[in-house]
Parts: C-alpha cells; structure tokens; sequence
C-alpha cells in the first residue's frame, strides 16, 4: 500500500481487510494484549489545518503500536512558502518512514505524494478524508454487522467527509443517498471519479431531507461551513436552514436508525443537543474508532 489519498485507491478487499484488523487491534486493546510491530518507526505528521482526533488518533496509534511521531504545524514550516513542497517532501521523507499530512487544498496532498519516498496519509485535505471514512464504515459494522445492502443518508453539504463516506459505502455496498441543497450538491470531478472508480456504487441526491432519511439505517451530518469557508458562514446557515438533524426529521427514519456525525459540532445548527446525546447516537462510538482504523492502516502501510 504506497499511499492513501482517498478510498477511490483501495480495493474493496483492502478496505475490509483494514476493518478487520481495526476490529481484532480494537479487541486487542480492551485486553491489554498490545503487540509492538512499528516498533523504531517514526511518522511524520505536517498539519495545516486545527485537528483534534486526526492529530491525538495518529500519535496515540504510533504510541501504542511501538512507534514514534513528529508533529509540525503548517505555519511553522512554511509548506509551499518557505520552501518549496517537492523539496520539502523529499527532504522529510528521508526522516520518516511515513507522513500524514493535513492540507487546505488536495493539490498540496498530490504533490506532496508524488515527490515523496515514503508512504502518504490523507490526514483531510478540501475533497477527501478517507481515514473518518475509514472510522465511519467500522462503526456501521460494530452496529450493523454486515451493511452490504444498508442506506446512509448524509444530511448537509457534499463535502470531504461526504464524498470520501460516499466512495467507502459504494464500495461496500452501501447505499449512499446526500441530502443538499442544489448549490451544495457534489461537483462533476468527483462524480466521474465515483463512476469510473465505483461502477457498481448506489449514489443518489435527493434534496429533501424527509424523502432522504427514510429508509435509511444511518443518518449522517457534518457542520455546514468547513474549515477554510469561514467567509461563507452566514450565507450557508441561511442555504441549510432546512437540513438540520433534529427530533423531527428522526422520526421520519426508521426506529433502528442511527446518528452518525465526523465532530466537531455545532450543537444548534447542523444537529441539535438532543439528538447528538440521545440513545440513536453513535457519534462518540464512532470518533473513538478514528484510532482503531488508523492503528490498521498504519500496520498495512509500514510493515
């Protein structure tokens, strides 16, 4: 496994091996019983963005595989400014044995990889974050056992979380329904990406979210400004009024579904307080799995 910039590069096979061993390091874990495999290997991690589970989930796997990690804050290093990315990738990756790296933009990501001599991570650039996705599909699993044939109905903009939860659920066959408003919906890119990379996957955009939550067995949100849209804030709390996940639209699911959201939230707007800390929700079962998933694809990468 080279690098992993988005799910579209994993298998099918590759995406459930991942869960399976997320899911034996899980149990593993509860009993104690830790093995060391990267013991002397180091990750670096070159962070442009705020993180809180990306950047303690990673650390905190390395640590607890027998590994090491080397954390750098974008303004300290000046990525693409002070110097050069290429140059800064081939540079690092002489140092490391693998980088996550954390980006404003998924060109810096590409770059990065194509200059670098080490495996890369996608710790979420502005149109992917495969490691959540990664999370997100073990989560559904723990709850629902095999989701082959399940629906998910993301609620909220069709953004890095969306699309890399659309391309994971294709994949697995997972029905992946995205309910947006039509300015918010997903771009032409990544739908031919989806298409040529997940023939078989069952995507669909329906705009109410009512009709969108349904049949579903998950119902998924995300905050409606990301990081990088703060210019945009107003004007988003005003296109999504509509599509906030509250008591009233989850009783418009079936009575089995389940409340799943990436966090940070804003109680109040995308999701209500009620509804993130009610018995439905599994967005604290589901960050915790950010570990677990990302201690797997470690595995996979550096051994």
């Amino acid at each position: 496994m080279r690098h992993v910039l988005s799910l579209l590069e994993l298998s099918r096979e590759e995406i459930l091996a991942l869960l399976d061993e997320a899911a034996a390091l899980k149990a593993e874990g509860r009993k104690r019983q830790r093995k060391l495999p990267l013991a002397g290997r180091v990750l670096g991690m070159v962070f442009e963005k705020p993180s809180l589970r990306t950047r303690v989930s990673f650390q905190t796997a390395m640590a607890q595989l027998g590994g090491a990690s080397v954390f750098l804050a974008g303004s300290e290093v000046g990525l693409g400014s002070r110097e050069s990315i290429p140059d800064f990738a081939r540079v690092m990756s002489q140092y490391v044995d693998a980088v996550v790296l954390r980006t404003f933009q998924h060109a810096t990501v590409e770059t990065f990889a194509a200059y670098c001599t080490c495996p890369v991570i996608n710790g979420l650039s502005d149109t992917y974050h495969p490691c959540q996705a990664l999370g997100d599909l073990l989560t559904m699993r723990e709850v629902f056992g095999d989701i082959r044939g399940r629906t998910l109905a993301f609620v909220g903009d069709g953004n890095n979380v969306a699309r890399s939860v659309a391309v994971g659920c294709g994949k697995l066959g997972v029905r992946f329904v995205l309910s947006a408003p039509d300015a918010y919906g997903f771009d032409a890119a990544f739908l031919d990406a989806y298409r040529q990379q997940v023939p078989r996957g069952e995507l669909a955009l329906v705009c109410d979210p009512a009709q969108a939550v349904c049949d579903a067995d998950v119902i998924y949100t995300d905050v409606w400004t990301s990081m990088g849209q703060e210019g945009e804030c107003e004007q988003r709390r005003r296109s999504f009024a509509n599509y906030q996940v509250n008591a009233e639209l989850l009783a418009k699911a079936p009575a089995h579904a389940r409340v799943m959201h990436c966090l940070p939230a804003h109680r109040g707007e995308e999701i209500t307080g009620d509804v993130l800390e009610g018995e439905r929700s599994v967005v604290f079962q589901q960050a915790g799995n950010r570990l677990h998933a990302q201690k797997a694809l470690l595995q996979a990468m550096l051994r």
